[in-house]
């Protein structure tokens, strides 16, 4: 089940509801007629038409009464999306729950009363006026709504006919209504694991890190600069490193990318079909359109572009190289600032369209409302059809920004006002996004905060994740707003579903800014399955977040500690007077064709490892079926001395994330 949808009542006194994409939300003031408190799916214009509505029926018998108002008020409840729809099928109430709903149902046990017969018995001789009941259902007994009819039993000729229409449980995991507000079962929070264990096993520093596409062992690498490596990952717990030539890259663009303080190649994305197309794209700030005369005339750029392998191979997927010049450009924008460019890329695994993350532009708290402003393309997620090159007369007539199409079904069709490229809104600088690899559905992107909160959400079709009216959970108030402002109630934000107060990293200093990574899908640490790994840019702090129920949509996250293996292949570093491995900074996270998640760091490639090889308890790990290989890394004191990755200059030349992440 799902609660990623609301359903909205558009026409105040009549039961025709339509979807709204989005998440429930925590009202800015209480609800005054539904009894619903926290998370739900009304805000208080729609609980006055909703009191309206009842005050409209008329309804003499008080038992009754306060039936039809639980079950109008059912519209409020954050599972509002699955008790309206059976088969994607909009209802005109929700499903009634009835002694036929499953005991496997993942709704608590009271809702396996027979609330439909209730509803029944308690209402079927009581005259309700534009009752919700009388319209029929298409498949099922009742009969045409007549103005002089206002009883159930002038509509429905028995309980059992009335039950077949509205009871029962939705298809999708027996989600039905019983009175009150959907809760699920509760088997409790499951406990977060006792730490991470990481192995270093390379020591360059990059940006991204993309799984081959044919399945094998090797995953690309690009840094800021613009250069793209293949490299062979080794076997978990082999003692081998990544196997990387640094003087031979995939791809060198440095000539094309511009590498500045805030600027750089920001992401790349091989086509679902790379190992027969060849094809792949990166995403970059400004080629150089011009010779450089000191003016940088493409500086303030956002640039995607396509890129093939070289064809001496004999497939494709077998080429070690590119060739540098590019296919054709996919997308060019100007950028208002220095910073808050986003620009990573990724194609959705089931659709094949191309999703591109794209922050504000900078400027302290978006100061020209970029992000709520629905015909920009600034703190947006953007989807493209990078498959069909429209002609001229549709690039001309569409107003697209380069060569894609717009998929049939991105959000403009349901709201006129969003451009055409837009798949969701309201953000500030999302750095890092993915799929959960075994739900597809599950889009997860974090989103870098202000200078208060640093936020997770879950990306749906149309979502607005409410910046600059928000940061995170919190009312937002920019310094100056000379593009205007979004009032609050206009919108309806989806909060997020983790994060953290920059308080909560570094009482003095804060947070840099949020690192969003993936949910854990291998069994290399079975401890860690299915909890969703994101960190911050200081590398200090690291979280496991884990839904309960699953596919539930309610997440909690919990601080966890992670090391070293002591038989790392290659030595980590320390942060002095502290026994965590010292990362540097945490640019991104990686997930191989294993399923293995790395972290990216100023330091080096880090992969989750065995927790016991950094002697972390987990129970299900069959600790005597894998062979240990021999240490090889110093001790913590020895590597703490011998290496201070915090006086290291390299490093320092890496700050300039700071800016870029989250900071203006």
């Amino acid at each position: 089940m799902s609660i990623l949808a609301c359903f909205a009542d558009r026409l105040p006194f009549h039961f025709h509801y339509v979807l709204i994409q989005g998440h429930p939300l925590a009202p800015v003031t209480p609800l005054v007629f539904c009894p619903y408190n926290g998370t739900l799916c009304c805000n208080s214009t729609e609980d006055l038409r909703l009191q309206k509505h009842y005050e409209a029926m008329n309804i003499s018998d008080p038992g009754c009464a306060s039936l039809i108002k639980s079950v109008l008020c059912a519209r409020c409840d954050q599972f509002s999306g699955e008790l309206f729809r059976v088969d994607s099928i909009p209802r005109a109430v929700p499903i009634l729950c009835n002694s036929t709903v499953s005991e496997n149902s993942s709704q608590t046990s009271q809702a396996r009363n027979d609330f439909c017969a209730k509803v029944w018995d308690t209402c079927q001789n009581v005259s309700i006026m534009n009752s919700p009941f009388a319209a029929s259902l298409q498949g099922q007994a009742g009969v045409l709504t007549t103005s002089n009819f206002t009883k159930l039993t002038d509509f429905w000729q028995s309980k059992a006919d009335f039950c077949n229409a509205f009871g029962g449980s939705s298809l999708d995991e027996s989600v039905c209504f019983d009175g009150g507000p959907v809760t699920l079962n509760n088997t409790g929070t499951p406990s977060p694991p006792s730490g991470m264990c990481l192995e270093k096993i390379g020591n360059g520093s990059y940006l991204d890190m993309v799984a081959h596409p044919d399945g094998s062992n090797r995953a690309f690498f690009s840094n800021q600069p613009g250069k793209i490596w293949l490299a062979t990952i080794p076997k978990e717990g082999s003692g081998g490193t990544l196997e990387l030539d640094e003087s031979n890259p995939f791809l060198d663009l440095t000539d094309e990318v511009h590498f500045d303080t805030q600027f750089g190649m920001m992401g790349i994305a091989f086509h679902p079909n790379f190992t027969q197309n060849g094809r792949f794209f990166a995403s970059f700030n400004c080629d150089k359109l011009e010779p450089d005369n000191g003016a940088q005339p493409c500086q303030y750029q956002s640039v995607i572009s396509e890129f093939t392998v070289n064809g001496t191979a004999s497939q494709p997927a077998l080429s070690t190289s590119a060739i540098p010049s590019e296919v054709r450009r996919i997308f060019t924008m100007g950028l208002p600032f220095t910073s808050h460019h986003g620009g990573q890329i990724i194609f959705g695994p089931t659709d094949g369209y191309l999703y591109v993350m794209m922050g504000d532009g900078g400027g302290t708290g978006d100061p020209y409302n970029f992000s709520q402003n629905k015909k920009s393309l600034l703190g947006k997620i953007m989807r493209l059809d990078v498959d069909h090159i429209p002609s001229e007369a549709e690039f001309s007539q569409l107003g697209l920004w380069g060569n894609y199409s717009i998929p049939k079904d991105n959000p403009y069709i349901e709201d006129k006002e969003l451009q055409l490229e837009i798949w969701a809104l309201g953000l500030r600088n999302p750095w890092r996004c993915s799929f959960d690899s075994e739900r597809p559905s599950y889009f997860i992107c974090a989103d870098t905060g202000q200078d208060r909160y640093e936020e997770v959400d879950i990306i749906t079709k149309a979502g607005n994740y409410g910046w600059r009216v928000y940061e995170g959970p919190y009312l937002y108030t920019p310094p100056e707003s000379p593009g205007g402002n979004t009032s609050v109630n206009s919108i309806r934000p989806i909060f997020p579903i983790m994060g953290y107060d920059h308080s909560d990293i570094n009482k003095n200093e804060g947070s840099a800014s949020i690192t969003g990574g993936y949910f854990y899908r291998s069994m290399t640490d079975p401890c860690m399955y299915g909890r969703y790994l994101y960190g911050d840019l200081y590398a200090g702090a690291m979280w496991a977040g884990t839904e309960n129920p699953e596919n539930s949509g309610n997440f909690t996250s919990s601080k966890i500690s992670f090391g070293c293996a002591h038989d790392s292949p290659l030595p980590c570093s320390f942060v002095p007077g502290s026994s965590l491995p010292a990362l540097g900074y945490l640019f991104s996270f990686g997930e191989d064709n294993n399923r293995d998640i790395f972290l990216l760091a100023s330091s080096g490639v880090y992969r989750v490892v065995r927790p016991s090889r950094c002697n972390y308890t987990c129970a299900k790990e069959n600790v005597t079926a894998v062979a240990t290989p021999s240490p090889v890394a110093p001790p913590p004191s020895q590597a703490s001395r011998s290496s201070d990755v915090y006086k290291n200059p390299v490093l320092l030349f890496f700050s300039i994330l700071l800016v870029l992440l989250g900071f203006v």
